[in-house]
């Protein structure tokens, strides 16, 4: 703060540092949106396949999704953000006797196997308003006790408050009525053993109803075209892959379509890329000629990949079947940004796809070289290596469009820049729009470029050949300050694959002396 000398002596004062570092975001967090047995409505963040077991239910046979999840993390993924579409899913109820009727957290089956009990053992049992209430999920074994619930509505331990943060119930009607207790099981016994739902002295009560409907549609996916379904995710902090693996499962092919327009238009806002899977009609390399509906200016911000896996099917006793690629590609991109960084391509001999059988369709260099091209990026097999991902070109990088977003890590690595600058200069704003201000986004930006070109990101042998920052009076004239704009050009010079390695062999003339 100022100092206002008074007296002689000495003073310090404490000045504010220019310096403000600036963090890259993560570039693996993946998305996936598909139906689910369980699980909430909203995007929830998971960090392990026991994460979504736990939350979600686990391999399910009629949810792709939660193949796909399983294939990711197989092949490196970390960290995912999962969007459960219920469809038409109602939730299962437990109707309490002289209470409130409490209902499950979600849809699904899955809620009949909720147990609930109810005991007036509180802290004041002479108190005509308190009970404590348990519920079991006896599917998982999961466990949730409320003690000291009060039936007044505006007390803070209000059954509406405390199941506030319930993973398993919500409460429906009359929440100002004590329910009745349960009798108490003889000592040692579990008050949830089977068998003890009924007559006078019950030891819980046992949830009803509740039903799954898997067959999702297009209005599952887009919702309100705002905050539900797919758009969930714009409830998420982040993320940088979008899955959809249960999309092409859905009919007729103009509902496929307009989810897909709609999932990368969401991609482009939110600085994602969107692994599009090969359509159901490419299983030839023919078939994989054929123009995909998504073209355009947009597609940069998507990458399809051909043809499908084969991996064994865990909950059909192991059989092979086809599964679409998005998880195993997910995952492939995360375990590449953890070795080497997103600015490295997520393909070669190092991409292995694991957990799989086989590809649907097995190519030769030939075919390879016939949908490279196109922009459809192929995955192979090869032997010892085994089964690769084989292309790192994006929706736009078919060789007659000659894009600048031709390939997969310059795109990747473009979004992570401007994302990272996105967040990592929100405190430019309302600051005084002249040189101070310029000098220290100079170099805060600075300090963030040349970290990755330390790192090996871009391309040139010194800073001034790989990336350039500029934000002074040049590129901020007075006409703009005084609108208050303030303008910040970043510029990089991209590391591009090596697709194509050319060996040149040349014969020397031995001896001979001229």
């Amino acid at each position: 703060m100022p100092i206002t000398p008074t007296y002689p002596g000495v003073y310090i004062d404490e000045l504010p540092s220019a310096v403000r570092t600036i963090i890259g975001v993560p570039t693996s967090i993946a998305a996936f949106v598909g139906w689910a047995p369980r699980g909430p409505a909203d995007a929830f963040h998971v960090t392990s396949w026991d994460d979504y077991q736990r939350v979600f239910g686990g391999l399910h046979v009629d949810s792709p999704m939660s193949q796909a999840v399983y294939q990711f993390y197989q092949n490196g993924g970390s960290e995912a953000e999962i969007v459960r579409l219920a469809g038409d899913g109602e939730p299962a109820t437990v109707a309490l006797t002289d209470g409130p009727t409490l209902k499950a957290a979600n849809p699904g089956t899955w809620g009949a196997d909720l147990r609930v009990r109810v005991d007036y053992h509180t802290k004041d049992p002479g108190d005509s308003k308190l009970y404590n209430l348990t519920v079991k999920d006896t599917g998982t074994g999961a466990v949730e006790t409320y003690l000291n619930v009060s039936s007044d509505v505006t007390a803070p331990r209000a059954l509406a408050n405390v199941l506030a943060s319930s993973d398993l119930v919500d409460v429906e009607g009359d929440p100002d009525k004590r329910p009745k207790d349960h009798a108490d099981p003889p000592g040692g016994e579990d008050p949830f053993a089977d068998g003890h739902d009924s007559g006078a002295n019950a030891w819980y009560t046992q949830a009803t109803g509740g039903s799954d409907e898997p067959g999702i549609g297009k209005d599952d996916y887009l919702g309100d075209l705002s905050t539900t379904g797919l758009y969930t995710l714009r409830k998420t902090d982040i993320f940088n892959m979008l899955c959809l693996a249960g999309l092409l499962g859905i009919s007729p092919a103009s509902d496929v379509n307009a989810v897909q327009d709609n999932a990368l238009a969401l991609c482009g806002e939110r600085r994602a890329m969107y692994i599009v899977d090969p359509p159901l009609d490419w299983t030839s390399v023919q078939d994989a000629t054929a123009t995909h509906h998504l073209t355009g200016e947009a597609t940069k911000n998507a990458a399809i990949y051909f043809p499908n896996i084969r991996a064994l099917n865990p909950v059909k006793s192991g059989v092979v079947e086809e599964f679409p690629p998005c998880g195993v590609i997910a995952g492939v991109w995360a375990r590449t940004d953890a070795q080497r960084g997103v600015w490295k391509a997520p393909a070669g001999t190092d991409a292995s796809l694991n957990g799989i059988e086989g590809l649907a369709v097995k190519m030769t260099d030939r075919q390879n070289g016939i949908l490279n091209p196109l922009g459809v990026n192929c995955l192979r097999t090869f032997p010892v290596i085994g089964s690769v991902s084989w292309g790192a070109r994006t929706m736009r990088g078919a060789d007659r469009l000659a894009d600048q977003w031709k390939y997969v890590p310059v795109r990747r690595l473009a979004l992570f820049i401007e994302e990272s600058l996105y967040r990592g200069t929100q405190w430019v704003v309302f600051e005084p729009n002249d040189e101070p201000l310029w000098s220290s986004i100079r170099m805060n930006v600075g300090a963030f470029m040349n970290n990755l070109f330390r790192q090996g990101a871009f391309q040139g042998r010194t800073p001034q050949e790989a990336y350039l920052v500029k934000c002074d009076a040049t590129n901020n004239p007075q006409n703009d300050i005084d609108r208050g704009i303030v303008n910040i050009l970043v510029g990089f010079a991209p590391l591009k694959p090596a697709e194509f390695v050319i060996i040149h062999i040349q014969q020397l003339a031995g001896q001979i002396q001229v």
